[in-house]
C-alpha cells in the first residue's frame, strides 16, 4: 500500500478493532454529550452534505474520503488552481475542537521543515473548517513496511535519526505531535522519511498531554522498537502488529528488550529504543539515563559507532551460463543495460566435435597456440637485449626529470588530480548546520555507486528555505587550482567557491568565500578563468534536481580538483 492516508489504521468507517489509536502518555477526552433530540446546526448540515465531487472555498475538490471519525472527515482533493493533489481535513465550524485545529494548522505551517508533510492552508468558509496538507502519492507508511518485516538495520537509524531530529526542530518551535505512530511516519525514498500530522491530528481528536515533548520521545522509542523487532512493545497489539507483554503498569514482568525479541538486532538501537521506553515500568537495558527528549536521541545516535548501509550485491559472473554439461561459458561480463532492459548474453559456445575429428582438431588448435606463445617471448627477449640503451641509462643531464603528480611545491602549477586530503558537508543556513556528514567521503572514494546526498525539499531552490548548500574540499594545504569535475545524478546547478589563502582552519561561514565560476549539469567541470590558490573549495548546490518520488534532492557521487 501506498499513498499518504490522512491516518493510520482510519477507514471511512472508523480504526479497526484490532488497531487501537495507542499513544504513549497522551490523554483522550471524553466524547461530549448525545446530540439526539437537537436540531441539527447550519454547519453540521454543510458538513453531512460533503460528497465526493465538492468544492471548498472554490478551490478544492474532493475527490476520495479516506477517515471519517468523530466529526471530522479526511480527503484526498485536486487543488485545482495549482492542478496537483492534496489532502484535507475537514469539520464543522462550530465543532468543540475547530478553533484548535485551525490554530495547531496554521503553527504548524510557519515551522516549514522537510521533514514534515507540509500544511499548505488552513481557514474557515461559510459553515466549514478545512486544513489543507501535502499529498504524497508515492510515500509509504511505515506500518505497511514492517507488515513484510523489521527494517534493515542502516534504514532503521535513518528513520531514528531523522525522526529525532523533525520532533527536535518542532519542539524548539514549541509544537508537539502527540500521535506518532507507525502510520504518520511515511518513507517517500531509500532512507528518507518525512512525518506528517504534527499537532494537527492531535487537535483533531481533541490528544493533550501533561508532558507533551516526553510523550514524543517515548513515541519514537516505541517506533524504533518497531522497526526493529516487528512488535509493538504494549500489551496491545496495534497498527498490524502483534504486541510484547511488560510495558504496563499491572506487568509483574518487564519488557523484552528488542534483542531478546528478534535475533541479530544492533545492540546500540535495542538499547537507545529501552533508554527512550523508559516508562511505565520498561527497564532500560543498560545503566544509561533515559532519553526525555528528542535531543537526547540524537546526542545518543551522534555517540553511537557509524552504521554503514548495506553493500549492494555485485554479479562477478554476470555472464556465466550453466550448459548441459554443467560447464559455464563466460559472455564477457555482467551485462549492459539498455532502454528495453539488458542486452542479452552471447550464446554458448556449441559442443566440440565428436570422435577423431574433435580431437584432432584440439590438439591441433594446441600445438598452435604453444607455438605463439614460444615466438612471442623469443621476439620480447630479443628485443630487451638488443636494445642500445639499457633501461637503467639516466636521462641527459639537460632535461629534468619530471616530478610526480601531486608534488608540486605551493603555488605551482602542474597538469594533474590533487588530492583532496577531507570532505566536509555545509549547510550554514539550515537549522542543524549539517547533511548527511558521514556520506561526504563518498566523493572521494572513486567509486561511482556510492554519492553524498541532501535531504528532500519540495522544490529546486531548496523549498525556498535556503540559498543553497554543499561541501568543503579539503586540499591539505594552498595549492594552484585550475578545475573541479563533479559527478552528479540529475541536472545541478552549482558554484565553485573558494576561501582565502590566509584561512588557518575550515571555514564556517558562506561568507569566508569567493565565487569562481558556475555551471548547469549532471557531469560538469567547474574551470577557473585564472588559476586560484586556495587549500579549502567549496562545491554549492543552488538548484537541485527532481526524483523519481516527486521531492528534489542533491546527489554527488565524485569530485575531482585538478591543478
Amino acid at each position: 500500500m501506498s499513498g499518504d492516508a490522512a491516518t493510520s489504521g482510519d477507514t471511512a468507517t472508523g480504526p479497526p478493532a484490532d488497531s487501537p489509536d495507542r499513544t504513549p502518555s497522551a490523554s483522550r477526552p471524553t466524547p461530549g454529550g448525545s446530540r439526539r433530540g437537537r436540531s441539527r446546526s447550519d454547519a453540521e448540515r454543510s458538513f453531512s452534505d460533503l460528497h465526493s465531487g465538492h468544492k471548498l472555498a472554490k478551490r478544492y475538490r474532493l475527490e476520495e474520503c479516506i477517515t471519517r471519525l468523530d466529526g471530522f472527515s479526511s480527503w484526498r482533493a485536486v487543488d485545482e488552481k495549482l492542478r496537483r493533489a492534496v489532502g484535507v481535513h475537514v469539520l464543522p465550524a462550530d465543532h468543540p475542537r475547530s478553533a484548535a485545529v485551525l490554530d495547531a494548522a496554521r503553527s504548524t505551517a510557519l515551522l516549514a521543515d522537510a521533514r514534515f508533510v507540509q500544511v499548505l492552508d488552513a481557514d474557515r468558509h461559510g459553515d466549514l473548517v478545512h486544513v489543507i496538507h501535502e499529498w504524497l502519492p508515492d510515500a509509504t507508511p511505515l506500518s505497511t513496511l514492517l507488515q513484510t518485516g523489521a527494517l534493515e538495520t542502516h534504514e532503521t537509524y535513518e528513520m531514528i535519526r531523522q525522526v529525532s531530529a523533525g520532533m527536535a526542530a518542532a519542539h524548539r518551535a514549541g509544537l508537539a505531535h502527540l500521535r506518532l505512530t507507525p502510520g504518520t511516519v511515511l518513507r517517500t525514498g531509500v532512507g528518507l522519511f518525512r512525518i506528517r500530522g504534527l499537532a494537527v491530528d492531535a487537535a483533531l481528536r481533541g490528544i493533550t498531554a501533561e508532558q507533551p515533548q516526553r510523550t514524543d520521545t517515548e513515541a519514537a522509542g516505541a517506533l524504533l522498537y518497531a522497526a526493529l523487532t516487528q512488535r509493538w512493545p504494549y500489551p496491545d497489539g496495534a497498527y498490524g502488529l502483534r504486541g510484547v507483554a511488560g510495558l504496563d503498569r499491572n506487568s509483574r514482568d518487564s519488557l523484552a528488550t528488542p534483542e531478546q525479541v528478534r535475533a541479530g538486532v544492533h545492540r546500540g538501537l535495542s538499547d537507545l529504543a529501552m533508554r527512550a521506553l523508559v516508562n511505565d515500568g520498561a527497564t532500560a537495558a543498560s545503566e544509561k539515563p533515559p532519553c526525555v527528549t528528542a535531543v537526547d536521541l540524537i546526542s545518543a545516535l551522534d555517540a553511537m559507532p557509524r552504521i554503514r548501509p548495506p553493500e549492494p550485491e555485485t554479479n562477478l559472473l554476470g555472464g556465466y551460463q550453466p550448459t548441459t554439461y554443467q560447464q559455464g561459458t563466460y559472455a564477457g561480463g555482467p551485462r549492459v543495460p539498455t532502454a528495453h532492459g539488458p542486452l542479452p548474453l552471447a550464446a554458448a559456445a556449441p559442443p566440440a566435435l565428436p570422435g577423431r575429428m574433435g580431437s584432432a582438431l584440439k590438439w591441433g588448435v594446441s600445438a598452435l597456440l604453444i607455438a605463439a606463445l614460444g615466438l612471442g617471448s623469443w621476439q620480447i627477449a630479443d628485443a630487451l637485449m638488443g636494445s642500445d640503451t639499457p633501461a637503467s641509462t639516466p636521462s641527459p643531464p639537460d632535461q629534468p626529470q619530471p616530478e610526480a603528480p601531486g608534488d608540486e611545491a605551493p603555488g605551482q602549477v602542474g597538469s594533474g588530480p590533487l588530492p583532496v586530503t577531507a570532505v566536509r558537508d555545509f549547510d550554514p543556513f539550515g537549522e542543524t548546520g549539517s547533511q548527511n556528514p558521514d556520506a561526504a567521503s563518498y566523493v572521494i572514494d572513486g567509486d561511482p555507486s556510492t554519492f553524498w546526498h541532501t535531504r528532500n525539499y519540495f522544490g529546486p531552490g531548496f523549498g525556498n528555505l535556503k540559498p543553497g548548500l554543499g561541501l568543503i574540499l579539503d586540499l591539505g594545504e594552498p595549492r594552484q587550482v585550475s578545475s573541479v569535475t563533479v559527478d552528479a545524478i540529475g541536472q545541478h546547478a552549482m558554484q565553485l567557491l573558494a576561501a582565502d589563502t590566509s584561512a588557518t582552519g575550515t571555514p564556517g561561514n558562506f561568507e569566508d568565500f569567493s565565487a569562481v565560476t558556475e555551471a548547469v549539469g549532471s557531469s560538469v567541470t567547474l574551470t577557473a578563468e585564472d588559476a586560484v590558490e586556495s587549500q579549502y573549495l567549496l562545491v554549492w548546490l543552488t538548484e537541485l534536481p527532481r526524483g523519481d518520488d516527486g521531492n528534489y534532492r542533491g546527489r554527488i557521487t565524485n569530485v575531482t580538483v585538478s591543478n
